[in-house]
């Protein structure tokens, strides 16, 4: 098929390398316009956008889908499908209706459940046991279209964004060519959302990435691995120079007789068990900054967090 593919980030790059391994024509590839990235901050363009170039596939970088200029750039593709993956951008109805067979997203939830732009944060902030990825077709309504295929993924109790976003992408990535083959044949069956149990998965804000130890140990450790590795949940930690902000990578939920009862926020020994309002969790790795990520135990050689402590 003529297929366009819209997407930004590594996890959408492995779709696109599926699609062209299934050989659809890939026509077009559209992504975020690069952005500054780095310590330099020099332009450098999406993942998706740098893969894209290194088959030799077209790229087109458009601020907006929504300008009559672009609309009328995409109608011209003749397309027969558009596949979007994490693009991050808001597709007018012109867009959604110029391919042949319509446009198909994948999304990395169990739908209706973390419709929206964070759905694996959300997912492991909220202490989901199951999540997935579904193929859907698009409507104008915010991932609200009827879904094509699904398939169910489980979250772990030391699984982070990365590691959760890893496997999902891998998932991702088999089930869009099933997908498309089903509706390149005609046999696709369409599964309209449950109006019952909507949730959004709104986009991470870098407020909400301290952390608060007066939550639970359990809410506390989610919140680390949610964050993990961006933004990342952090803390300040006292020191001779003053405050240091400590990025929580990875943690567990300890057992609460494992501790005294320390005040929230208490360092509970020299590994890095924290106690919280409820229980206590143990930092596996963390990154102070301008240093990079390390295990607790180099962490702490470098970084002496002695019982007692009292983070903020």
């Amino acid at each position: 098929m003529r297929i366009a593919f819209l997407g930004t980030p590594d996890f959408a790059v492995a779709c696109l390398a599926e699609l062209v391994a299934s050989g659809h024509e890939i026509v077009a590839v559209y992504s975020q316009p690069p952005a500054p990235r780095g310590r330099g901050q020099e332009l450098k363009p999406s993942p998706v956008h740098a893969f894209a170039e290194g088959l030799g596939l077209p790229v087109r970088t458009p601020a907006s889908m929504k300008t009559p200029e672009e609309i009328e750039a995409f109608k011209a593709l003749d397309l027969d499908a558009a596949v979007v993956v994490a693009f991050g951008q808001i597709l007018v109805k012109e867009v959604l209706e110029a391919p042949k067979l319509g446009c198909f997203n994948l999304h990395a939830s169990l739908l209706p459940r973390w419709r929206g732009a964070a759905p694996i944060q959300r997912a492991i902030m909220a202490g989901d046991p199951v999540t997935g990825v579904q193929v859907m077709r698009m409507s104008e309504g915010l991932d609200e279209g009827p879904v094509l295929l699904s398939e169910s993924v489980r979250i772990d109790a030391l699984d982070t964004v990365a590691s959760l976003h890893d496997r999902l992408a891998a998932v991702g990535a088999r089930l869009l060519p099933v997908a498309l083959a089903a509706i390149e044949r005609g046999g696709a069956v369409e599964t309209q959302q449950s109006q019952d149990g909507v949730t959004y998965a709104k986009k991470i804000k870098p407020a909400e990435a301290r952390i608060d130890w007066s939550r639970t140990a359990a809410e506390v450790d989610r919140h680390i691995r949610g964050l993990s590795p961006f933004p990342g949940a952090w803390f300040e930690a006292p020191s001779d120079k003053g405050p240091v902000r400590v990025k929580a990578l990875l943690s567990k939920v300890e057992d609460a007789a494992n501790h005294d009862g320390g005040a929230a926020g208490t360092v509970l020994d020299d590994a890095l068990l924290i106690a919280c309002g409820e229980g206590s969790v143990r930092l596996l790795k963390a990154q102070r900054e301008g240093k990079g990520v390390q295990e607790a135990e180099v962490f702490v050689r470098g970084f002496p967090l002695a019982a007692g402590t009292v983070l903020a």
